[in-house]
């Protein structure tokens, strides 16, 4: 269980015995879409995680997934138009008594008073196209479809390429995040980030909560965000997720691989987690296997350096849930064994960095010694994630006395986080690292363990990683 699987929780997946088969599958975080569901289905699904995390004896994420601004139309009189290419429209916020062509009911006013001719619109998670031919008056335009489809009410709409200075946490989220404090959410996600400004307003808002231990992701969704801001936003946040849904409606479809790869060498080079989303195994909604094309797509995000992929529709609302799940792990193991066959261990670009070079080191040395694992103490996730970085053949077991440390560890590649409570503060790292590897069934005897971990250097008034050693057990 090196990359993570991310599951969507939905109607498909929802009941207490569903849950437990994604666990067992290896869901390793449980993604709450809070555009969809009331609170008291939040509690439950919430309170069913908890109970069976406690009976599988590992952690399990609960990721709370704002809405954002998600812009889109309003209600068809009609419920659907049918429309070929060619055929014109009326986009506008009133319907008059006579329309002389279909009316679309639009009431965004800052997006309205941005439209000039010219302007694509995107409806429909890209499935229909339209163009702003004339503006008649203000805030009412006629728009001509570039191909054939229907539209139905409440559709999503995006403008490719405009910049629109809308605000990434509405009065919506706010609530939202709100009843997430009260559930105990491990992660918040927020939708459609544009600039770094929009991470440090959801860290100020959890701060305001006493939360600054909540790990943020920051679902790129918005090409402004995954070309221009991307340096400034990975540095931000916690984690990054490639929302491929929107950001493939934002950018022409051609530039999507690109700008993935892009992305994930960003967030890798920069050493923050990844998550790979949107259609991974989309037909497995409806048949109990994946298409070639989307087993390809999984294993190429893995290679690529992803951390973890996710599932949305699949297991929310499809047929087979548990089965795309298993399926996911099926293609991650293989392409993981590719790359670890054929990716070489690289000392970190800067060789000054030190803690980067000791993470180095004890891959290097457990590569060398064929060590069976890498055991790190580590406070805050820091060693356990540049250890990741590296990609070793080994797993990563990470120990840390914080319970929101260790879930938001699930986040990592190879990485199995151990929550050991501190019954005493006198005792070394190095010490508590010994003892979880002397009394685990996990390292066979005979079999070396690197270890990494933080002892206090004179004049220091923390830990930090300072101490590679192996250990013969």
């Amino acid at each position: 269980m090196r990359t993570k699987i991310v599951a969507t929780v939905g109607p498909a997946s929802c009941d207490r015995e569903k849950l437990a088969q994604l666990a067992d599958a290896g869901v390793s975080v449980f993604r709450l879409n809070f555009s969809h569901g009331d609170p008291d289905f939040f509690r439950e699904v919430v309170s069913n995680i908890r109970e069976i995390e406690k009976e599988c004896g590992r952690p399990l994420t609960i990721m709370q997934d704002l809405p954002g601004p998600k812009i889109r139309i309003g209600i068809l009189p009609e419920g659907r138009i049918e429309l070929h290419r060619g055929d014109k429209l009326t986009l506008g916020r009133e319907r008059r008594e006579k329309e002389d062509l279909p009316f679309i009911p639009f009431d965004h006013p800052r997006i309205l008073s941005a439209l000039v001719p010219g302007d694509t619109l995107v409806l429909a998670d890209g499935g229909l196209r339209f163009c702003i031919e004339e503006k008649v008056e203000d805030e009412r335009f006629i728009m001509v479809a570039q191909e054939g489809g229907a539209i139905s009410s409440r559709k999503g709409l995006a403008l490719p390429g405009k910049s629109l200075a809308l605000p990434a946490i509405t009065d919506q989220d706010r609530e939202k995040l709100a009843l997430g404090m009260e559930l105990g959410v491990d992660a918040v996600a927020i939708s459609f980030v544009q600039t770094v400004e929009d991470v440090h307003q959801i860290k100020a808002l959890l701060h305001s909560y006493g939360r600054d231990d909540i790990p943020v992701v920051a679902k790129l969704e918005r090409q402004n965000a995954a070309v221009e801001n991307l340096d400034a936003i990975v540095a931000a946040t916690d984690i990054v997720m490639v929302a491929r849904g929107d950001l493939g409606v934002e950018c022409p479809m051609p530039e999507l691989p690109a700008l993935q790869k892009h992305i994930i060498h960003t967030c890798n080079r920069a050493g923050k987690p990844v998550i790979v989303a949107t259609q991974m195994l989309l037909s497995m909604v409806n048949t109990p296997v994946p298409t070639r094309a989307e087993v390809t797509d999984v294993a190429n995000a893995v290679l690529d350096g992803a951390d973890c992929v996710m599932l949305s529709d699949e297991t929310a609302a499809g047929n087979y849930p548990i089965e795309a799940v298993r399926y996911m792990r099926k293609i991650t193991d293989e392409a993981e064994n590719y790359m670890l066959a054929t990716r070489k261990l690289e000392p970190p670009r800067d060789e000054g960095d030190t803690s980067r070079f000791l993470a180095y080191t004890a891959c290097l040395l457990a590569k060398t010694e064929d060590a069976c694992a890498i055991v790190a103490h580590s406070v805050t996730g820091g060693a356990a994630r540049m250890l990741a970085e590296c990609r070793p053949s080994q797993t990563i077991y990470a120990l840390t006395s914080n319970s929101m440390v260790e879930h938001a560890l699930n986040f990592v590649w190879g990485v199995q986080p151990y929550c050991i409570p501190v019954n005493d503060s006198s005792i070394s790292h190095l010490r508590r690292v010994q003892n979880f590897i002397a009394t685990s069934n996990k390292f066979p005897m005979g079999k070396d363990v690197v270890i990494t971990a933080g002892e206090y250097a004179p004049g220091e008034m923390r830990r930090r990683t300072n101490l590679v050693k192996i250990y013969h057990k």
